[in-house]
């Protein structure tokens, strides 16, 4: 999954700015480690009651995320399949959402918890990395279309703005 936006869930990022103002806005968006307000359990966008969770015992349900906790949830499935499938086959494509994406290039690029709050992947653009033998990347990733890329990320930079 995506990233849980806690008590936001259910609004989208225009609603969120109008309610709570930029300042409160862009750190629940964008920083490393803050989380919105947790989520009601009984509230109608809360997955407590999503059969698609029920085989999952409550306390690893979570009731909000910040980046930081997408990252703890992504490095195992990075480490435990990815790899390995790296290794065996030599090439992967990844497709995922946004904060996981963020989170993998936090990882493989070692950007600062500072620093991943100006991080904006484009939706649908293709990333590249190079890896060495020991899974770590030759340079920074590339683009396939870095025009596109560019215009790509400021959008998403702008996204509730507007």
């Amino acid at each position: 999954n995506e990233r849980h936006y806690g008590a936001l869930q259910g609004k989208n990022k225009k609603q969120t700015l109008e309610q709570y103002g930029q300042e409160q806005f862009m750190p629940w968006r964008r920083s490393y480690d803050t989380p919105p307000p947790a989520i009601d359990p009984d509230d109608e966008y809360s997955q407590m009651h999503d059969a698609r969770y029920a085989a999952l015992p409550p306390e690893v349900r979570p009731l909000t995320e910040c980046l930081k906790d997408v990252v703890v949830r992504m490095l195992p499935y990075w480490y435990d399949a990815v790899v390995p499938d790296l290794e065996t086959h030599g090439t992967v494509m990844i497709g995922a959402h946004g904060n996981s994406l963020r989170a993998l290039v936090k990882h493989l690029d070692g950007i600062s918890d500072a620093d991943i709050a100006g991080l904006n992947i484009p939706t649908g653009i293709p990333l590249v990395y190079e890896l060495d033998a020991q899974m770590r990347p030759t340079g920074p990733g590339q683009y396939l279309d870095p025009a596109a890329a560019e215009s790509a990320a400021a959008a998403v930079a702008n996204q509730g703005k507007s």
